[in-house]
């Protein structure tokens, strides 16, 4: 884990965090392309209008390679919100979560946030045990019909 650097987002990862999560979340949970259209959405959104004193952007790099990312940005000025969480497969099991989310975590209480919430789906287990194991509580589930396939969506929240 020491060789792994968190980076702040640079020229030409907006490109890559598109494609990975349209490809991912293709293979593993069946979305089509709308999905990959909101990642770019959020990300064009985050680039023009992003305030770096109370949002921020973290890539984990090893030597000349992406494994991961997530996002910090405001919802209100007590609440910060969780975005765009990735670790790719090759990546998962090494600690790189718990580290991108623990960051994420302590970056936004240092800037005064009082809580953080997230929307994730039911089937992310992985990133749903990590949720739990770091405090934060599931506060609504819904079924709904998004990006081409039927899920369980859920909102999540912390105290910070």
């Amino acid at each position: 884990m020491e060789d792994i650097e968190l980076r702040n987002l640079a020229i030409g990862d907006a490109g890559w965090l598109i494609q990975q999560h349209g490809m991912l979340y293709a293979t593993e949970e069946g979305f089509d392309e709308t999905f990959e259209a909101l990642v770019a959405e959020i990300l064009a959104g985050y680039i023009r209008d992003h305030d770096p004193t109370c949002e921020r952007a973290w890539i984990a790099w090893r030597g000349g390679e992406r494994l991961g990312s997530i996002f910090c940005v405001r919802q209100d000025a007590e609440t910060a919100k969780l975005r765009l969480f990735l670790i790719v497969p090759g990546a998962r099991g090494l600690g790189l979560g718990h580290r991108l989310l623990q960051t994420c975590m302590d970056w936004a209480r240092a800037r005064g946030y009082r809580r953080m919430a997230l929307w994730t789906h039911e089937s992310h287990r992985a990133a749903c045990a990590l949720y739990a194991g770091h405090g934060w509580r599931c506060t609504r589930s819904e079924p709904v019909h998004n990006f081409g396939v039927d899920l369980v969506e859920q909102a999540w929240e912390i105290d910070l």
